[in-house]
């Protein structure tokens, strides 16, 4: 039986959660539903570089597979909004800028010329284009899925939410690494793609805002920011999240102790109270 009450008392679901002895990817998905009020899909991704591994996953998945080339965003909003496992070989991709990241295309005149609205002058566009992490060579495939629908575990993971949703998840996954500061990234013309690479290859978690394109694309709902992570990151994240809410009776941070991650109310004035009448 579902005990609604209990989801809905933030300390008492949290302890639950936290009860257990290892986090699904649905509890994951749930309490970051549950408590930061995340209205996507946290998206799990894949790179294969191995033929077996590539065959194993077409043998004992359901995915589908595009229509046309499409750009990683896309990818990313399907598992995000529909739930649905994406397979994504090089022919199937449609944005230059993502090939050059995932080292299945070269350096050339046209990345260079797509970079050209953002720069100064050619020289400073290739140069700006070098500093991009590259996925290592021979990558053949990459897979998108619902974090809780993933029939593999994640290389990274793939969020989008509002600037303030992001903010907490990014100062729980600093406490709960012990680290400090949350350095975070942006490259010209490759939010999601080159955000992803980034992650895979520095090992390390990113929040950065979408590119230029990110409504005339389709890519965005609300001009949400991106936040990426490690494969192995989130859990131990939101465990830490589940940790403090028992702890200070809520996962607030603006007022904390409340259970809104988002209340705001004229910079927290002491004037707007409410008590009870008894006191």
């Amino acid at each position: 039986m579902i005990e609604t009450d209990k989801l809905l008392d933030d300390v008492a679901f949290a302890g639950a959660m936290l009860a257990k002895k290892d986090l699904s990817n649905a509890d994951v998905l749930f309490s970051l539903r549950n408590l930061l009020r995340m209205k996507y899909y946290p998206v799990a991704v894949k790179f294969f570089y191995s033929n077996d591994e590539l065959e194993d996953f077409k043998s004992h998945t359901e995915y589908k597979v595009g229509l046309h080339p499409y750009t990683v965003c896309h990818a990313v909003a399907a598992s995000r909004q529909r739930g649905d496992t994406i397979l994504v070989t090089p022919e199937k991709t449609g944005c230059t800028n993502a090939k050059y990241v995932f080292n299945w295309k070269d350096l050339d005149d046209s990345e260079i010329k797509s970079h050209l609205k953002y720069t100064k002058d050619r020289d400073q566009a290739e140069r700006f284009i070098r500093t991009k992490k590259r996925m290592p060579e021979g990558l053949l495939a990459y897979a998108t899925a619902a974090l809780h629908k993933a029939t593999f575990d994640p290389d990274v993971i793939h969020g989008m939410s509002d600037v303030l949703q992001a903010y907490h998840l990014g100062n729980d996954w600093c406490a709960a690494f012990d680290t400090h500061p949350f350095e975070m990234a942006m490259t010209m013309n490759s939010s999601v793609c080159h955000g992803l690479v980034q992650s895979y290859v520095t090992k390390q978690p990113n929040i950065t805002p979408m590119c230029s394109s990110s409504y005339t694309a389709g890519k965005t709902e609300q001009g949400e920011i991106n936040w990426i992570m490690p494969g192995d990151h989130l859990k131990p994240t939101v465990r830490w999240m589940l940790e403090r809410t028992v702890r200070d009776g809520g996962v607030s941070f603006p007022r904390t102790g409340e259970t809104y991650p988002g209340f705001d109310i004229c910079k927290l004035c002491s004037f707007i109270a409410y008590r009870s009448p008894k006191e």
